[in-house]
């Protein structure tokens, strides 16, 4: 067992600050390996040269009190604790001490360990620009907070126009902290999430949770239909709200500060999201935070469901559209489509009979319903000899339900190459072969994430046929 021991305020022994402050601001606090002989004096007086100490705490043995060579400093601000960390890392803390300290950012309850000056996570933001931004205009507005390695900005990948964000990644981690504290307050600067973030769930992590709801966990709900939900609000002709700005992303407010897991976990539950970003206002305690779906149905959905939504019990949150310069009427009916497709595609697939009807053109002989999607398909292609060789093979995910199998195999032999396109009974998965890698990386990038006659897909690489053979078979 390990208690601390702290020098700070008064040098009170057995103090630590409470685990809610542990953290704020966020990167504020340092953890050492010391020589277990160095005193918490010489820690103040070589660490306090890189700004105000809250606190400093070593960890001791419960029953010899002896140190375990292991410090903690906590800093007022992320960009101090940062310059400490940079400055003296490696760097001997006595003379007649020649082993050097070893100093990183200390683990946070958001991060899964300590992290050093090379970090990527510690050097990168995430910025909100306006549209007319270039990379060197956003590199003009932030440079003067330290070198800049690089800038990119966010583009739609079809058009081309910006999508109002940005990234700035610096040389060191201080720098970076150093313009989210004193960047001008618009921009909403937040540390980025890492590039080498793990990828959503693959083919494995599925199965994986189909077996976890064989055994009798419940998995983690994250959506549901939109038919087993009351309509939008009436909206009278007078209503202001009625005039606001309608956009795919939303702008959340809270009195209490939220974590991005539970910013992700609330909006989550209506279909399309996209992506959810913290941000952390220095000037109050309140929760902000950007949340973008794929479209503006489940924008417009999450927006008048969960405007005023209790989280925690007691606390309303606030949700408004941020107003990206598209056209709220074509919005609208982009919104209308894709409502419209949604309860078809449900009718059809919980109703066999209609199912077949559609699919067999009926008595008069009706074609299939067109793809209805934002997503701009290639122009359909002849599908690949039946005989010709596997090049790829995409795993399918579907959400709520699967889309019927022609329809399906109308929107992948759009990318070339396709072999066969099947679905597992009973599972809304299925499977897609190509005969060439380039066609299955095209349908990938066009195709994950997106919503077709209101199915959310999700497309990525299926595992070999050689890993699928290794793996243990159920025994239940």
């Amino acid at each position: 067992m390990e208690e601390a021991g702290s020098s700070a305020g008064g040098g009170v022994s057995g103090f630590r600050p409470g685990v809610d402050s542990l953290d704020e601001p966020p990167n504020s606090r340092i953890f050492l390996v010391i020589s277990k002989y160095t005193p918490e004096a010489v820690l103040r007086e070589r660490f306090s040269r890189f700004g105000e100490i809250q606190d400093i705490w070593v960890v001791r043995d419960k029953h010899t009190k002896e140190s375990k060579g292991i410090a903690f400093i906590k800093f007022a601000r992320s960009s101090q604790a940062c310059r400490a960390m940079e400055e003296m890392h490696g760097q001997c803390l006595e003379p007649n001490n020649t082993k050097p300290i070893k100093v990183f950012i200390a683990q946070s309850r958001s991060s899964g360990s300590h992290r050093d000056v090379e970090d990527e996570e510690l050097t990168r933001i995430f910025v909100m620009i306006p549209k007319s931004y270039t990379e060197e205009d956003l590199r003009e507005k932030f440079k003067v907070y330290g070198d800049i390695e690089y800038c990119s900005i966010i583009k739609n990948k079809v058009t081309g126009e910006s999508k109002g964000l940005g990234y700035v990644r610096y040389l060191k981690p201080s720098q970076a902290a150093q313009a989210i504290e004193n960047c001008d307050r618009s921009f909403r600067a937040i540390l980025a999430e890492p590039k080498n973030k793990p990828p959503e769930s693959s083919e494995q992590d599925y199965y994986s949770n189909m077996r976890q709801e064989a055994l009798g966990h419940e998995p983690r709900v994250n959506m549901f239909p939109f038919d087993q939900q009351s309509e939008f609000p009436n909206f009278d002709k007078n209503d202001s709200r009625g005039q606001e700005s309608i956009s795919k992303r939303l702008s959340v407010v809270s009195r209490v500060p939220f974590t991005e897991e539970q910013l992700f976990s609330i909006f989550d539950i209506v279909p399309g999201l996209e992506y959810c970003e913290v941000q952390r206002d220095p000037y109050s305690n309140y929760g902000h935070g950007v949340v973008q779906y794929f479209n503006v149905a489940s924008a417009i959905y999450a927006k008048y469901k969960l405007h005023g939504f209790q989280y925690p019990p007691g606390n309303r949150i606030g949700v408004s559209f941020i107003d990206d310069g598209n056209n709220a009427t074509d919005l609208l009916r982009k919104m209308a489509t894709q409502m419209v497709a949604a309860q078809l595609a449900s009718v059809v697939w919980n109703n066999p009979n209609q199912q077949q009807f559609l699919q067999f053109g009926g008595s008069s002989g009706s074609q299939l319903p067109q793809i209805q999607t934002d997503v701009i398909l290639p122009s359909c292609k002849k599908k690949a000899d039946p005989e010709t060789p596997v090049k790829e093979r995409l795993f399918i995910v579907f959400n709520p339900h699967p889309l019927p199998l022609d329809v399906l195999e109308d929107i992948f032999c759009r990318f070339g190459n396709l072999i066969e396109v099947y679905l597992v009974s009973g599972k809304n998965v299925g499977y897609a072969k190509f005969a060439d890698r380039v066609s299955a990386n095209d349908a990938i990038s066009t195709l994950h994430g997106k919503i077709l006659n209101g199915v959310r897909l999700k497309v990525m690489l299926a595992d070999s046929p050689r890993e699928e053979s290794n793996k243990r078979q159920r025994t239940y």
